[in-house]
């Protein structure tokens, strides 16, 4: 198929912002070790301007699963916005120089750049404060339409999802990508995020998704059960492929009646899984668009076995981008 991108990614476009710091830090801050708090502008900017030396590189989910496309190899582009700050150049400086396409016009007024500051104490732990500043801003006008038509895959970033402009945005790019004959994705991203749309998340899948990604939590949530077989069977028909992760447990792929239940890839020692799901998604569609473009029948199982192997590299290190070139890795482990 003619493409210029494997993939378009569509989602929150954040700076991450990494130093380390002691407890004492965190004590003047008033934070909780290992937790993850939302904040507002006033107090991101005192947060920053108190911090250590740190480093700064683009972020948030389906920018994470677009830079590991990348070290696959893909060819990935990324709607998401900007501020024209400070950190929205880091933001794009950053994630054009891993070969990603950022089309996205940086706004002009309103919040600054998203950012997600993060504190590494020296037992390792990450204690995180996020705001979300300009990327809650994006609308159905960010949407390139000659990006999403020129791309085999638009991945939506269910994170996304809590703002009406947002939702217009999801269902334009998924309308373009459909008419063009393109397929589209979407990340559930978080099981309370579910939790707080339900419904119309439903009425997404049922209607705009081709592919979904969820993990063991997030699809519990959706279909309201309590067990993953059932979840199972509700999500079959929904989709036409539903690439379910469970952990240590591996993952599960369903399409239509084919279903693939492939282990998850072994680390000798897990150091922090924030990014695991992006990095799956990330390997599932690499695969899943190398068939595309060739031409191939596509071989659902090794796609899981990519995703489990990219998921891998990022939880062995911390940090939710590849620290090892992707491509590297998945050429020791197959060959």
């Amino acid at each position: 198929m003619d493409s210029r991108y494997d993939v378009v990614g569509i989602g929150n476009a954040i700076v991450d912002v990494l130093s380390h710091e002691d407890d004492a830090f965190l004590a003047r801050h008033a934070m909780t070790k290992g937790t993850m708090a939302l904040i507002d502008a006033a107090a991101a900017d005192k947060l920053y301007d108190d911090m250590g030396p740190g480093i700064e590189c683009s972020g948030g989910s389906a920018a994470n699963t677009i830079a590991g496309l990348a070290s696959l190899g893909g060819r990935g582009a990324f709607i998401g916005k900007v501020r024209d700050d400070q950190l929205g150049k880091v933001f794009h400086h950053d994630i054009e120089a891993i070969g990603v396409h950022f089309p996205t016009k940086a706004a002009t007024d309103g919040a600054s750049t998203a950012r997600c500051l993060i504190h590494v104490t020296p037992d390792a732990e990450r204690t995180m404060n996020t705001f979300l500043g300009a990327c809650t801003d994006l609308g159905p006008d960010d949407v390139d339409a000659d990006v999403v038509r020129a791309s085999l895959v638009t991945y939506l970033e269910g994170y996304l999802w809590d703002k009406e402009n947002a939702k217009a945005a999801f269902v334009k790019a998924a309308e373009l990508a459909h008419d063009a004959g393109r397929e589209v994705s979407l990340s559930l991203s978080d099981p309370f995020c579910v939790g707080r749309h339900r419904e119309s998340f439903l009425e997404l899948v049922e209607n705009h998704v081709d592919i979904l990604f969820a993990n063991e939590d997030e699809i519990l949530a959706l279909y309201e059960v309590e067990n993953f077989d059932d979840a199972l069977q509700h999500v079959r028909g929904h989709c036409t492929i539903a690439a379910l992760t469970r952990g240590a447990k591996g993952s599960v792929i369903v399409a239509g009646e084919e279903i693939h239940v492939v282990d998850c890839d072994p680390v000798d020692h897990v150091a922090d899984t924030t990014g695991a799901g992006d990095a799956f998604a990330a390997g599932f569609l690499y695969g899943y668009t190398f068939s595309l473009a060739q031409g191939l029948e596509t071989d659902l199982a090794h796609c899981a076995r990519l995703g489990s192997i990219a998921a891998a590299e990022i939880i062995s290190h911390f940090g939710a981008r590849p620290e090892t070139p992707l491509n590297e890795v998945v050429a020791q482990k197959l060959g």
